[in-house]
């Protein structure tokens, strides 16, 4: 055991290896572009097989028009903050498919699908400028790949845990506490970090692209609505609260616009 101690700590020790350029922090990522964008790709080809991609509509050129909007931002402000050359591995891609599902996502790499069901709640160019800013921070960040990271360490940690505890009961009860421990108290902190991460960036971003910030909080007051309350508890829930991105982004929207102006940029859409 004690050997798998010492081994398990200087895995620890190493895998924070990549620093998130918009943060100046290290993060827990041990997984390169080149493992992981080909299964990103591979996967997100796969699922746009599987369903109702929509072309040549007004709407699906208008995520186009902005995703490639977005992503030049963010190659601007990488650039002149010293990163040239951080997205040469990205292959941005942006499709609007047909689901009455409230959502976007974006994969590793840049493979990003909108859902026709949110375009109500974007209510046109700049509300899907705040989803698509938030979607391309996620891939910039590399939370895909951390949030891959996380779940091996979880896996490592319940083996440790089965591999040291001898006795079945024991065993049992351990398992149930760090299934709910590690869940509550460390992968879903985990996940909210990202998507108030991914805000922040994405806010930025919008801003550099031309599109106005404010539009961010009042895109979260639509989204709030349209959930009716029925969302989970925050310290249950992959997400922040509503209200708190609201505050969050109220908070961030007049940095965002400063950022900007170092681009030229001082009017928005």
């Amino acid at each position: 055991m004690r050997k798998l101690g010492l081994s398990l700590l200087v895995f620890l020790g190493v895998v924070a290896c990549k620093t998130n350029p918009f943060t100046g922090q290290r993060t827990l990522n041990f997984y390169g572009n080149q493992q992981i964008f080909p299964m990103a790709f591979a996967q997100y080809d796969q699922f746009l097989s599987e369903n109702n991609v929509i072309t040549g509509t007004t709407e699906a050129q208008m995520i186009t028009n902005v995703g490639q909007r977005i992503a030049t931002a963010a190659e601007r402000w990488l650039d002149a903050n010293g990163f040239p050359g951080y997205l040469n591995d990205y292959k941005w891609e942006y499709n609007l498919v047909k689901d009455e599902t409230v959502n976007a996502w974006c994969m590793p790499g840049g493979k990003i699908v909108f859902y026709t069901g949110i375009l109500p709640i974007c209510q046109g160019e700049a509300g899907i400028a705040v989803v698509m800013g938030h979607e391309v921070a996620h891939a910039l960040a590399d939370h895909g790949a951390q949030r891959m990271s996380a779940g091996t360490l979880q896996q490592i940690g319940a083996v440790a845990g089965n591999v040291a505890i001898q006795d079945p009961q024991k065993r049992n009860m351990f398992n149930q506490a760090y299934g709910i421990g590690s869940q509550l108290g460390i992968m879903l902190p985990f996940s909210r970090s990202h998507e108030t991460e991914a805000d922040k960036i994405g806010l930025q971003i919008m801003a550099i692209a031309g599109y106005n910030p404010d539009e961010a909080a009042e895109l979260w007051k639509r989204m709030k609505a349209n959930s009716g309350g029925q969302a989970p508890p925050e310290f249950m829930s992959t997400h922040p609260s509503n209200d708190t991105r609201i505050n969050n982004l109220t908070a961030w929207a007049p940095e965002a616009k400063q950022e900007a102006a170092k681009f030229g940029v001082t009017s928005f859409k």
